[in-house]
């Protein structure tokens, strides 16, 4: 007879409540209110229903003249509804003429906090002993909150707020009378809803237990929270349509399981820079963002942990003053965010930034985007001009959502991020902008190598700044330059000891520089199949007398060292290079398959490599391959992108995998510093290099990669692309396949001519290229086809 159940509806009492009343009273004047209780007595009836006689059961008649006689119109005020309930355990369990072991009681506010119809706390308890009690369950709920939104994904939807309609229930197991704030929460709820802007109601009903989850952390117990989400205006033949959720603390990991403050905090910065030589600006600033210990901020930390790209931009707001360069960074740090701002309003002092016109031109401009999912706002008159916060502060950035010059920066590193007070993701923030200035474009900066001898370092803890050589914009309409390939060694594939000598490689160089080549990468070491092995030592003696030579021909060439040892890297550099080349992209000629173990044996080629381009912050191109060229041709494990997009795949998840690892996390290499080969005529068959060419621009598009659950955002998405497929013998096989004629590389000029335009077409940052006056008209005539923008 377990399942037999005593009740009593909605007794009406009339209280007075210290919380009560839809307007606030006064703090310690009560509201009388109307409270309905509702109480289920569990009771075994069957001896009272075989006897029809009422000493065998409860007299509820005494149970509701009992609570309207012991709190009905009393004048001594009760703190909450909370307090209520307990009291009227208190009293029921200590009469001995009502015999309870168990009550679950119900008390409903019907005149409740403003913006919600009704406010409900619902309560089991158990006797103890004697006249005690325990509580071990506990529900709070609020009853048909209503305010209007966007919501909706039809363009209708998006243009005009709707009414919509939600209860939310928290629910307490397993501990006493928790309490809960109606007021408070039903506030903070309303506020946040009528901000919101999503498109599907399962979004907001997950928002709305978020937000409920966040104002109820922290606490030690774990409540449930269940919310029920309508459109009243959704279907024309039906009163709504709902969705019905449940949440803990466990299902927002990112939120609810995030870092100590004694633990770093991710935390976004944006950087703009438009006087003097903006590429030192931006670096030297993130230079000394790293130090803040010799900047008087003891026992602090900033580590950047990833870069955006970076980009030229068209002044905004005051259009009268020179172009920005634009980017963000991501930090971890233990700076709170205050002192964040006093430090990085210290670095702005030391690269130069002096008082300007609001919005006007700035050496270096350093502002907090993001930390973490905290909202910050110090203004003391909230409605302060948000343009005018010197000395406060407001986070999220107050600006962000009209300012592409920093969501697309963002989007570069976190599009998946959903903005603290918008709820909307970076992406989706970026593609609503209605975008009419002159469109942004992605810089690379070449720093001017060796640094003068006579350059001091102003700042002796961090290391020097070279100054800015020259830079390239990349963009779609961006016009695709030429590499000269300047081989020292006597066994090239293509032109083997041509220009293995100082007077002939200065000849090379002279003939490039005046066909047109935007930079000459000068390898000592040959990469064909079955090369000699060549000591580090003797590769540094084969190019640097020629890179040192040609600098000061040519001081204003940029010029790139083709090598994967750190040791020969570094010698170029101070040679006069650069820009570093390495076809194992970092990881060394023996890192395939790549895989954790391979990751390890090449840790310290790679962690030297990363070191030495942040160094000298020069540009580094890291090109796929699988070890010796000429094998490990086998890409079936990606045939499930399809078996024409395969070896495209493969180049996105391997070589996607390298580069993630060197410009992400502590030493990485800026973005915008790396330039990504495909890495044509490298372990790739005839009809995987003729893939990769027809294809190209897939290997960096923003699409999705993998599959199942490694399914992400494709690594190399936006990345420049240098192609290579210069007298390549896959070129060779074409010719004989189709004439039957056998060619020696340096006859294959013609033939290559053709994948260099098919580069073009592609939108390639760069071809890497032998002969260059012919090659060059090449790519200046297939720009003027293809480059019309």
């Amino acid at each position: 007879m377990g399942r037999d159940k005593i009740r009593i509806n909605d007794l009406l009492l009339t209280v007075p409540l210290l919380t009560g009343a839809v307007w606030p009273k006064p703090p310690g004047q009560p509201a009388l209110q109307p409270i309905l209780v509702s109480l289920v007595v569990p009771f075994d009836i069957s001896a009272s229903a075989a006897t029809d006689d009422l000493t065998y059961t409860i007299n509820y008649s005494l149970l509701c003249s009992t609570l309207r006689d012991s709190f009905n119109d009393k004048s001594l005020p009760i703190e909450d509804l909370e307090t209520l309930s307990s009291m009227i355990f208190d009293v029921l369990f200590s009469r001995h003429d009502i015999a309870l072991d168990e009550v679950n009681l119900t008390l409903v506010q019907t005149r409740a906090p403003l913006n919600c119809k009704s406010a409900r706390i619902e309560v089991t308890a158990k006797r103890s002993s004697g006249a005690s009690w325990v509580a071990n369950w506990t529900a709070h709920s609020c009853q048909d909150m209503e305010c209007s939104a966007i919501i909706g994904v039809n363009d209708c939807e998006r243009e005009e707020r709707q009414i919509v309609r939600f209860n939310v229930d928290v629910e307490w197991k397993d501990c006493g009378v928790q309490k809960l704030d109606f007021r408070a929460l039903t506030r903070r709820l309303y506020e946040k809803v009528s901000q919101s802007s999503f498109k599907m109601l399962e979004a907001l009903a997950s928002y709305i237990a978020e937000e409920t989850l966040r104002y109820l952390n922290p606490t030690s117990q774990v409540p449930l929270v269940t919310v029920r989400a309508a459109k009243p205006s959704a279907i024309v033949f039906a009163a709504s349509s709902e969705i019905e959720i449940s949440r803990t603390f466990s299902d927002f990991p990112a939120i609810f399981n995030a870092p100590s403050h004694e633990e770093p905090e991710l935390v976004a910065l944006a950087i703009g820079s438009n006087l003097g030589d903006r590429f030192y600006n931006v670096e030297l600033a993130l230079r000394l963002l790293e130090a803040p210990q010799h900047l008087g901020f003891d026992s602090s930390f900033a580590t950047v942990v990833d870069t955006s790209f970076l980009y030229e931009t068209a002044p905004m707001y005051v259009t009268e003053q020179p172009s920005f360069l634009n980017c963000a960074c991501l930090i971890h740090t233990n700076l709170e965010p205050l002192d964040l701002l006093k430090f990085l309003k210290l670095i702005e002092e030391l690269v130069g930034r002096v008082p300007s016109i609001r919005n006007g031109p700035r050496a270096i401009d350093l502002d907090i985007v993001f930390y973490g999912n905290r909202v910050v706002d110090t203004r003391r008159n909230p409605r302060k001009e948000l343009d005018d916060l010197n000395g406060e502060l407001v986070i999220p950035h107050p600006r962000l959502s009209e300012r592409e010059f920093v969501l697309r920066p963002l989007n570069d590193m976190v599009p998946d991020f959903v903005h603290p007070i918008f709820h909307r993701k970076m992406a989706a923030l970026l593609t609503a902008l209605n975008i009419s200035v002159p469109p942004m474009q992605k810089v690379i900066p070449f720093p001017r190598c060796p640094f003068p001898a006579d350059d001091t370092n102003p700042h002796a803890f961090i290391d020097p700044v070279p100054s800015t050589l020259t830079s390239w914009t990349h963009a779609e309409s961006s016009k695709t330059r030429v590499m000269a390939t300047l081989n020292t060694t006597p066994d090239s594939f293509s032109d083997g000891s041509t220009h293995n000598t100082l007077a002939t490689a200065m000849q090379y160089a002279q003939e490039s520089v005046a066909a047109g080549a935007s930079i000459l990468d000068v390898g000592g070491y040959s990469t064909r199949p079955g090369a000699a092995f060549v000591t580090p030592e003797e590769e540094v003696a084969r190019i640097s007398p020629c890179i040192s030579g040609i600098r000061k021909a040519h001081t204003e060439l940029p010029m790139s060292i083709d090598t994967f040892r750190p040791a020969v890297a570094r010698a170029a550099i101070f040679a006069g290079a650069n820009c570093i080349n390495d076809v194992h992209a970092f990881t060394g000629p023996d890192s395939y398959p790549f895989s954790d173990k391979a990751v390890s044996t090449s840790h310290k080629s790679m962690a030297e490599m990363k070191s030495l381009a942040r160094e000298f912050a020069v540009p580094v191109i890291l090109m796929h391959s699988r070890g010796d060229a000429g094998v490990n041709k086998d890409y079936g494990a990606y045939n499930y992108a399809g078996a024409r997009s395969a070896v495209v795949e493969g180049v996105r998840v391997e070589l996607g995998a390298k580069v993630d690892l060197i410009v992400k996390g502590q030493g990485g290499i800026r973005r915008w510093l790396v330039i990504v080969d495909p890495g044509i005529g490298f372990s790739k068959t005839l009809d995987g290099n003729l893939e990769l060419l027809r294809s190209a621009a897939s290997i960096t598009a923003d699409v999705q990669i993998g599959t199942g659950s490694l399914r992400k955002r494709n690594p190399l998405s936006g990345y420049p692309q240098l192609i290579g497929p210069s007298r390549k013998s896959f070129l060779g096989v074409i010719l004989e396949q189709a004439s039957g004629r056998k060619t020696e590389p340096n006859e294959r000029d013609w033939a290559t001519a053709s994948a260099v335009a098919c580069a073009v077409q592609q939108s390639a940052l760069v071809i890497r290229v032998h002969h260059t006056q012919a090659l060059t008209d090449v790519v200046h005539v297939a720009n003027s086809i293809h480059r019309f923008l």
